[in-house]
């Protein structure tokens, strides 16, 4: 549903939103493999909220010298 990776130097950043079962969405955020976030959210305003606030972070980033990058790992 939403997956993107940053990467700057030998740092990479994950930030996802799945479906989870059996209903809901986790929200997920991992920095240099380990998590920093995983949340579970079942209300679809919490989950566009976190998105609104990943898309945020992912512009700081780039701004900042950071790029997009492909991850086979998903």
């Amino acid at each position: 549903m939403f997956h993107l990776s940053l990467q700057c130097a030998d740092h990479v950043r994950r930030y996802s939103i799945t479906a989870a079962n059996p209903f809901g969405w986790e929200v997920k955020l991992e920095e240099d493999r380990e998590v920093r976030r995983s949340d579970l959210y079942q209300d679809w305003h919490r989950v566009e909220r976190a998105m609104a606030l990943f898309e945020l972070e992912v512009l700081q980033l780039t701004a900042n010298g950071w790029h997009l990058t492909t991850d086979v790992s998903q």
